[in-house]
């Protein structure tokens, strides 16, 4: 039986998990009764929200021309904050199906995704989806992915995800056109033992019951159930006490041959063994190692409380399951003032924070408090020392920096060519620097520019949408750290800093930042027995200042008639009273207070 290694790419939402459910119906490989919509999306987050969150791959049987053929397909990701699984994905695979929607054109994700693939060799097959929709546009959308592979347009495939129209096609176009699975050494029939064996580990998941599960594509050699393993970096030594294919579901086969993919059960039940990337390889053997993968650094900064501090356990214990299954997300233990105990999580993109969190409130049943995403800022003191802060707190005061570097992104943005002014002003106001534009279809423009990772989190995704009503489209890449221009904004609650409320913010907003801050607070802080001056202080100095009112009470309704003076007294004393607690009186802050202004606005 011969073997085809291939995965689906595309930007968000051009029809990749109902492709892979027809191909699932044509080869027979999921029952008709038993079938489903986006079986391959088999988290109930990925269902509610009609997205790709983790790559999936599945083993599929086919028949063609009188041979038969084993397809591996991995359902990959189109949003790009999960382009690290994809990566991932495109590794263990030689070919790639590229999906492009038929009504909405090449989009800016997947000139990102198909980068990727060409660095890795893979052979593109180029398909339009949505070919029955009435708002298809064929043939522009053939002429836009023409010019784009540089390539004749009758090497464009079309096909209906719904209809299942061309599907058929699409599937015999993977066996015709994609290679067999490369491997770096003989394959068993050529002599190789089992001394060879080298897999690669593109994902891994835990099991309660059966330890670490890792999802491998064989490179060289053979796996067979019960065979003495062990992890190269770690040296851990195992046996694999299942072998198996995903038919969608996990199928024990009791082996792997070269260049299959499949998962293995190794009983270990500690973290820290298994990482993506690493090389399985038989135990004791001195076989070098596979190249793996770049480890994905962090974009974004959050922290994530536990409501309780009961839950802190539990919440450590969630974000190491977690861990076992996204190697995107990292966590270190951080103590807070006024929330108590937590972790600072690093993440891919703002996306990927919503989703862990989401996930950690649903299958971990915790309630959490997060907040405010931040970046990672590179600084060198007047002092000389350079030091790398992730949070705004450690951010040293304006008189001790002498200069700040910050992340930079280099963007894509495809838009329609009358949408092109709105979309300059917001570059404008976001600090994007326009590198190159150049026409990329009929009636659409691609802008190249550069802007500080800090702006693209400002909601700039969502004004992009809105100023173009939904029809641009935009990824991005990390660049080089750069000179930055941003202060520290402290919030002063009755002459005491609150670290919590704490921002980096650029300098010449600095002053609208703090009065927007302040003006918030003001209308959210119950009042206090005393008045309370809620100041913003950024750039050395007060930048915006109120004071909210004492709570007031008189205290001479209970007197009746009588002199006057009696009731000047207790007035007096009132006063006096007041101005004590002013100089030795502190603000509690409500929690609910703090979540609003935590919360993005």
């Amino acid at each position: 039986m011969q073997t085809r290694n291939f995965s689906i790419i595309a930007h968000i939402d051009h029809g990749k998990s109902t492709l892979a459910d027809r191909f699932l119906e044509v080869t027979k490989t999921i029952e008709l009764r038993k079938m489903r919509d986006q079986v391959l999306d088999s988290m109930e987050l990925e269902r509610e929200r009609g997205i790709t969150i983790k790559m999936q791959p599945v083993r599929m049987r086919y028949t063609y021309k009188g041979t038969d053929y084993s397809l591996n397909l991995i359902d990959t990701p189109g949003h790009i904050d999960f382009s690290y699984e994809v990566s991932r994905a495109q590794t263990a695979v030689e070919g790639a199906i590229l999906l492009v929607d038929a009504t909405q054109g090449v989009q800016a994700q997947t000139l990102t995704t198909l980068r990727s693939a060409r660095e890795l060799g893979l052979v593109i097959i180029p398909v339009i989806s949505k070919i029955d929709s009435p708002l298809a546009s064929v043939e522009d959308v053939k002429m836009q992915v023409a010019k784009l592979l540089e390539i004749d347009e009758s090497e464009i495939l079309g096909c209906s995800g719904k209809t299942g129209e061309g599907v058929e096609a699409v599937l015999q176009a993977v066996i015709d056109r994609v290679p067999p699975p490369r491997t770096q050494g003989p394959t068993l029939d050529q002599g190789s033992s089992r001394s060879d064996l080298r897999a690669l580990i593109f994902d891994f998941q835990y099991s309660d019951h059966q330890g670490v599960i890792v999802y491998l594509r064989v490179v060289d050699g053979q796996i067979t159930k019960g065979d003495a393993l062990e992890f190269t970096m770690s040296g851990r030594q195992f046996n694999a006490l299942e072998v198996g294919v995903f038919a969608p579901t996990p199928t024990p086969t009791g082996e792997l041959a070269a260049g299959s993919i499949g998962y293995v059960v190794t009983g270990i039940k500690e973290p820290g063994f298994a990482r993506v990337g690493d090389t399985i390889r038989a135990k004791g053997s001195r076989t070098p190692p596979l190249a793996g993968y770049a480890e994905p650094k962090p974009v974004v900064w959050a922290s994530v409380y536990p409501e309780s501090q009961d839950d802190f356990t539990l919440l450590r214990q969630s974000l190491t399951r977690l861990r076992l299954s996204d190697s995107s997300l990292s966590f270190e233990e951080e103590n807070s003032g006024i929330l108590g105990r937590g972790f600072r999580c690093g993440l891919l993109g703002m996306l990927h924070l919503e989703i862990i969190t989401e996930r950690l409130r649903r299958e971990f049943g915790l309630t959490l408090i997060v907040t405010t995403p931040t970046i990672t800022y590179e600084i060198e003191t007047k002092k000389g020392e350079r030091v790398t802060v992730y949070s705004p707190a450690q951010f040293p005061h304006y008189g001790d920096i002498a200069t700040v570097w910050e992340p930079f992104v280099e963007a894509e943005i495809l838009v329609p060519s009358n949408y092109v002014g709105g979309i300059t002003t917001l570059l404008y106001e976001h600090e994007a620097v326009i590198e190159a534009t150049e026409i990329f279809s009929e009636g659409r423009m691609r802008l190249k520019v550069v802007m500080p990772l800090r702006e693209l989190m400002r909601n700039f995704f969502d004004k992009v949408k809105s100023v173009s009503q939904g029809y641009a489209s935009i990824s991005y890449e990390m660049r080089e750290l750069r000179v930055a221009d941003v202060a520290r904004l402290d919030i002063i609650v009755a002459d005491e800093l609150v670290p919590a409320f704490t921002r980096i913010v650029a300098s010449h907003r600095a002053y609208e930042e703090a009065v927007a801050a302040v003006e918030r607070l003001y209308k959210v802080l119950p009042r206090q027995m005393f008045s309370t001056k809620i100041q913003g202080q950024a750039l050395g100095r007060i930048l915006s200042s109120k004071t909210l009112s004492a709570m007031s009470k008189d205290v001479t309704q209970h007197m009746y008639g009588g002199d006057i003076t009696r009731k000047m007294k207790l007035r007096e004393k009132q006063k006096k009273g007041k101005k004590k607690m002013l100089s030795r009186g502190k603000v509690n802050i409500p929690e609910d207070v703090f979540l609003k202004m935590v919360k993005n606005d």
